[in-house]
């Protein structure tokens, strides 16, 4: 960007005495520019400086194109400019008569250096996202030694275990455990998260996000290229550097546009002689006809759309891998997604309580979790998480004792309170009464476990335990409907968790105790039904069937990006990025198209009227004014596919998430 920026000021300066010696401006303006020995040749010397010069570049790249048999913009500009300052050095020369052509090569060429300055800037920005990534890193990082004493140190020379001290408001150096402390992380620059994310103990950090107020320990586990931050910037700069049928297709449309400039201006060459044109007009056409065009805009029109989708989507949590994964997507109309961890949340919650007469939802979770603190069994943990989650503050209890088989017994603000499943009822001998016995039993067929709780000869409550529907489910699920896609559930999981869970979301259809190998067939199956198929899934053991599929969409889980089976990844694991892809995929497509059509289509009009064919009527376009033209069509096909950014999404907390394609 650099390059081009500096050679076009100073062409633009070169072509300004090369313009005012111009015999044809002063003809054309009614003025005589000053004379002195030698301004005759004033228009030739500066207009030779900047073919060679302003010019250099378009010619090393016409002859790459060439030597590789892949002519293109490089090749006509290149074409144009040698023949313009050929047949102007034998005009200044005296061996041809006509009228020379310098200050319209001058031009040429500095309007091609403006529209390729402004062809790289657009680009710089477009992937400015990732400059913006390595920045978020910082140079120094305070680390702790045995005895606590905190000392700065590079960035560089952080490993594996080292613990990290993170002062409030600043960005963490890599990714780690947080060992002691309690913070909010801002993790919108990763992960999209507009909110604040709570951190205590054993909570997993990124590098490169900011801590708010709190002072945090942790632990390093990942540094350099191991960081999540890494693999997003490995994984966007792969998108970008990948290519798509789209692109593939505008290839093709400018190698046949080269060759169609390259015959039409050979038409031109031939035809205007033969009605006695003099050759300084047919020149004129010539060059005309090769620079408007130049097919700089087909070169364009893809990879900087697709420069700016990436990064939107990096952005937003949704990582390309593959450009023809985020091509497809807007062709899918079945989403096949996995159910552990995809949309559920991959650990058992508290999914229902049923409350004896006389007693409130909140207390009978307070006292169980109480009752349970000191345990370690799954159950234990559900309650326990299902009541912070709500806020709960949960007592200590005394007298704790586990009961294998049966359950657990513990003191709780002087009250003897059981937690257990059914084997608890059998040995207290206690029957609950008939609304509970019910709730037990629509859990159980829901595939879900059924834990009592139960003081004396009384069962006070009864909760519904099973891996939690993730609430962003119920919203994806309903927004793949409304775009009119067919969801998928396959899971391993039992039939009858897996139709619980698919009649909870309204989901279509259902594979259950289906085992990871056989998940491709599955896949295959939908596909052998002429479906577009995409597999949501983990990433690890959905694999194969990530791989399977039309395009495949990884769980990031959070800070893990180093997914390597699907097209596309999730970092957040939020099932309503799938449809925010799908739509992110739509709104690339559309600017693809309207770029192609733009670069392409102009010159069905373009090419005839650079040639001459309205030349009886009094309409010429002169060599410059092609140039601005065709620099036009590059400049429009940018900003179109800048207007791409304002496809955004929601913030976090919105309960949509959607983007809005403008």
């Amino acid at each position: 960007m650099a390059m081009f920026r500096d050679k076009f000021w100073l062409t633009l300066l070169l072509t300004i005495p090369t313009v005012i010696w111009s015999g044809m401006i002063q003809h054309w303006f009614d003025y005589i520019a000053p004379q002195f020995p030698g301004s005759a040749y004033i228009p030739a010397v500066f207009g030779t400086i900047v073919y060679f010069y302003g010019g250099w570049p378009f010619l090393i790249g016409g002859y790459h194109e060439l030597r590789n048999r892949l002519p293109g913009m490089m090749t006509l500009i290149s074409l144009a400019i040698t023949v313009a300052f050929l047949f102007s050095a034998l005009v200044t020369l005296g061996i041809v008569e006509g009228l020379d052509l310098w200050w319209e090569l001058a031009t040429l060429v500095a309007i091609m250096l403006l529209g390729h300055w402004i062809e790289m800037r657009s680009i710089t920005q477009a992937q400015g996202a990732l400059k913006e990534l390595a920045k978020l890193l910082p140079d120094m990082a305070v680390r702790l030694d045995e005895t606590g004493t905190a000392k700065e140190v590079p960035v560089a020379q952080l490993k594996r275990g080292d613990l990290l001290l993170i002062r409030p408001g600043a960005a963490i150096p890599a990714d780690g455990v947080v060992k002691e402390g309690t913070s909010a992380v801002n993790e919108a620059m990763i992960t999209g998260e507009s909110k604040p994310m709570d951190k205590i103990a054993g909570a997993k950090v990124i590098a490169g996000t900011v801590n708010g107020q709190g002072s945090l320990r942790v632990e390093v586990t990942k540094i350099g290229d191991e960081t999540a931050l890494a693999g997003i910037m490995r994984l966007v700069e792969q998108a970008q550097s990948s290519r798509s049928r789209a692109q593939a297709l505008a290839d093709r449309a400018a190698f046949y546009l080269t060759i169609i400039a390259i015959v039409s201006a050979a038409i031109t060459a031939i035809v205007w002689p033969f009605f006695g044109q003099p050759w300084s007009f047919t020149m004129q056409r010539v060059v005309t006809v090769l620079v408007i065009a130049c097919p700089h805009a087909l070169g364009l029109a893809i990879p900087l759309v697709t420069a700016i989708s990436t990064t939107i989507g990096a952005r937003n949590g949704l990582l390309v891998r593959d450009r023809r994964g985020l091509e497809e997507a807007r062709l899918l109309n079945t989403i096949v997604f996995d159910k552990t961890g995809t949309l559920t949340l991959g650990s058992h919650r508290v999914v229902k309580i049923t409350a004896a007469d006389g007693f409130a939802d909140d207390e009978v979770l307070r006292v169980a979790a109480s009752v349970q603190r000191d345990a370690e069994h799954p159950i234990a943990q559900a309650l326990m998480t299902s009541a912070k989650e709500q806020g709960i503050d949960v007592p200590m209890s005394q007298d704790f004792e586990s009961m294998p088989g049966r359950g657990v017994r513990a003191v709780v603000e002087e009250r003897s309170l059981h937690v257990g499943g059914p084997g608890l009822l059998r040995m207290l001998a206690v029957e609950p009464k008939e609304t509970l016995r019910r709730a037990a039993e629509s859990a159980a067929a829901a595939g879900q476990s059924a834990t009592y709780l139960v003081e004396g000869d009384r069962v006070l409550a009864v909760f519904a335990i099973a891996d939690a529907i993730r609430p962003e489910s119920f919203d994806a699920v309903k927004r793949l409907h409304d775009s009119g896609l067919e969801v998928v559930l396959l899971t391993g999981d039992s039939t009858a968790v897996a139709n619980a869970v698919a009649k909870e979301l309204a989901i279509d259809t259902v594979f259950a105790e289906v085992l990871p190998e056989d998940k491709v067939a599955k896949i295959e199956e939908l596909q052998a039904q002429g479906k577009r198929v995409a597999m949501v899934g983990d990433g690890v053991n959905d694999a194969p069937a990530l791989l399977t599929a039309d395009v495949g969409i990884a769980i990031g889980a959070g800070t893990d990006v180093a997914v390597e089976a699907g097209d596309v990844v999730l970092v957040r694991s939020d099932p309503r990025d799938v449809p925010a892809i799908i739509e992110l995929s739509k709104a690339t497509y559309r600017k693809m198209i309207q770029n192609l059509w733009w670069a392409a289509g102009y010159n069905i009009v373009a090419i005839p009227l650079a040639a001459g064919v309205l030349a009886p009527w009094g309409i010429l376009l002169q060599p410059a004014l092609g140039a601005v033209l065709m620099s036009l069509s590059t400049v429009v096909v940018a900003i179109n596919a800048q207007l791409l950014r304002r496809a955004v999404r929601h913030g976090a907390g919105s309960t949509s998430r959607v983007l809005q394609p403008t």
